[in-house]
């Protein structure tokens, strides 16, 4: 089976094929792979001059609003930013900060005062901004940030104020060197009265460079990655901002002090004004999946030059990624990757129509809900991508032996900038908990509204299941095919199904009089994090099935679904021991899964090459010397037909 690689590529590329064209063309310019030996101030100027070109390109425009000299294509935009995780991570994490969260800020959560006044200085780079949210004493817990915003109606200004040094905000990128201005985060208090968090536009340097009157600024300093992102910590001593600057989409405050917002609920307006904001958390997946498609093309791309130990049946040493051990490491990473590449392309195709400047969701749908759905599966999705970069990188460094540790081979700045994406725009832990919260909402929504027959059902229902459990029956009365796609996804529904039920039991504990609620939950996180984890994993096996359907060429459409039961076989043996455990596999299926993971292993590895390839990584950002084995004419031909033989020697497993 022979599959154009071109084919594939515009199934990756999906619905912004145009833009990622336009990004791999108008980009290759940059100097997307800097020099590893620049100093801290040298990679900050490198990085802030692309961020001029990148303003030039009017690519960042994309995203805001056609009213403002804006493109009005969200999707299109993250897309954009995603592209440059091929490259240079400084710079899409600068470029996120400048237009995806300070830029977003002001747009979402402004109104035409602020967007008449900044919006066109913010696209254009004129105006560098930061968003100053996370503080030294609270980073996820963002409802309890400690900086204040206090109203004065004698002068009409907010005072901005950090209280104590829990309270400075910290990690900031933008703010350390080139930010001139910030969106803050702080508590809203009028009349003696604390309406929860709010944003405001704080003016942090002067023209000059210098820092504003009771603007105090630092420097986070060298990191263990994205040293081109000047991050930095702002403190306020009483700093005095007009009225105005409260972005007050949500909420406003009268010249008298009078506080307002369509919002009753202040837990609700908190939750809705973070809501707007998840495209920063979209972008982050984005750029973890591009950066991890970059370190298995490099990695692959090597092993499939790369000798170690001669077959003793030919004598001439083997491709490292003919070895079935190999392959292991990196064709399931490969598969995932490609699922998580799915999966993120449907996040952003419906934020876009959720968030489209002018678009009408479509009738009889509850916008609410969507936005809820929405901020949940970018929660999910972006935990799971950030874990599988880190992991992955970290395996195709190790794949690369010596020649990955070393600097210039691209790979150690992967695994640099790509380790705090897991912490960043939320903490993984903390998401999932939050995913975990939604979906026991939901449960307890949808068991409620059964009628007495239905909750007569569901009770036999979770009865027979314990039974089934209990006995084997399950196993054998539901057998298939393991490479059966509709028993993958069976496997997983039932999985997440009954990780679900069982946390919602737990959980119900924390209602009964007198019950410590915190102990309850604090005892049955471990199992929500896993229930999460399990409904991210089924709504990413939906993600690549509906992708593979869509392709038209057979080729295509074969080795994608190839790769994607591939992906659905790895994610099942990585956690055989509940499948058994609960009765859904018997030990005798748990190997098979085991045999047939090999077996797609040795099926693709003839396909690797066109796999990564379809990325379409523009070369410039993958040239290092790790790939001049491709290119020495003295170097042996890769076998096209690799054997798939254990090595005998047992030297070349280790």
């Amino acid at each position: 089976m022979t599959v154009d690689v071109r084919e594939l590529q515009r199934v990756l590329d999906g619905r912004w094929a145009g833009v990622r064209a336009e990004v791999r063309a108008q980009l290759g310019a940059l100097a997307l792979n800097p020099d590893p030996g620049l100093s801290t101030e040298e990679y900050r100027e490198l990085t802030t001059a692309n961020l001029r070109l990148l303003a030039e390109s009017r690519r960042p425009h994309l995203g805001f609003d056609p009213a403002y000299g804006g493109g009005g294509d969200v999707g299109g935009v993250v897309t954009a930013f995603a592209a440059l995780g091929y490259g240079d991570l400084s710079l899409l994490v600068k470029a996120g900060v400048q237009w995806g969260l300070f830029g977003g800020a002001v747009q979402v959560l402004g109104t035409s005062r602020h967007h008449d006044e900044y919006l066109r200085a913010i696209m254009d780079g004129e105006l560098l901004g930061c968003f100053a949210m996370t503080e030294t004493g609270h980073g996820s817990d963002v409802q309890h940030l400690r900086t204040t915003a206090t109203y004065d109606p004698a002068a009409q200004e907010f005072e901005i104020h950090t209280p104590d040094a829990g309270a400075r905000k910290d990690y900031i990128g933008n703010a350390a060197r080139d930010g001139r201005m910030a969106v803050v985060f702080a508590q809203l208090i009028t009349g003696g009265t604390s309406h929860g968090v709010h944003a405001l536009l704080v003016p942090i340097r002067a023209e000059n460079g210098t820092p504003m009157p009771g603007v105090t600024i630092g420097d986070c300093g060298r990191k263990a990655g994205l040293n081109g992102v000047d991050n930095g910590r702002l403190s306020f001593d009483h700093v005095r901002v007009p009225r105005e600057n409260l972005l007050n989409h949500f909420a406003d405050v009268a010249e008298d002090g009078t506080y307002s917002s369509p919002i009753e609920s202040s837990s609700r307006r908190f939750f809705t004004m973070l809501g707007t904001l998840v495209r920063g958390r979209i972008s982050v997946a984005g750029g973890a999946g591009t950066a991890t498609q970059k370190a298995l093309a490099l990695a692959i791309r090597y092993g499939a030059t790369r000798r170690q130990f001669a077959d003793p049946a030919t004598g001439e040493e083997v491709v490292v990624l003919d070895y079935l051990v190999h392959q292991r490491k990196l064709l399931p990473a490969l598969a995932t990757t490609y699922a998580l590449h799915f999966a993120q392309g449907d996040l952003v195709s419906d934020m876009h129509d959720l968030q489209s400047f002018g678009g009408e969701p479509a009738s009889g749908t509850d916008v609410e809900d969507l936005q809820r759905d929405l901020e949940t599966r970018a929660a999910g999705i972006k935990s799971v991508a950030t874990w599988h970069a880190t992991a992955t990188i970290q395996t195709c460094r190790e794949a690369c032996g010596g020649a990955g540790y070393l600097a210039e081979n691209l790979l150690p700045q992967l695994k640099a900038d790509t380790d705090v994406f897991t912490t960043f725009e939320g903490d993984n832990t903390v998401l999932l908990q939050l995913v975990a919260r939604t979906l026991l909402s939901d449960y307890a929504r949808r068991v409620g509204k059964l009628d007495l027959a239905g909750k007569a059902r569901f009770a036999a229902d979770l009865v027979a299941g314990s039974l089934a459990e209990r006995t084997g029956l399950r196993a054998v009365l539901r057998r298939g095919d393991v490479r059966d796609r509709s028993y993958q996804r069976w496997l997983l529904v039932e999985r997440e199904e009954h990780l679900l039920a069982a946390a919602a039991r737990r959980m119900r504990r924390a209602l009964s009089p007198g019950a410590d609620q915190f102990a309850v939950f604090n005892g049955a996180q471990d199992h929500l994090l896993v229930a999460a984890r399990a409904h991210v994993d089924r709504i990413v096996f939906d993600a690549f099935a509906g992708a593979v359907d869509r392709v038209e060429g057979p080729a295509a459409r074969g080795l994608l679904d190839q790769v994607r039961g591939l992906h659905a076989l790895s994610v099942i043996e990585a956690d055989r021991a509940f499948f058994v455990e609960h009765g859904y596999l018997t030990p005798g299926r748990a190997k098979a899964i085991t045999a047939a993971v090999n077996a797609l292993c040795g099926s693709l590895r003839p396909h690797a090459r066109t796999l990564v390839d379809a990325f379409g990584i523009p070369e410039a950002w993958l040239d290092c010397p790790l790939l001049d084995g491709e290119r020495d004419p003295e170097a042996p031909a890769t076998d096209p037909t690799p054997s798939h033989e254990e090595p005998t020697d047992l030297a070349a497993v280790g």
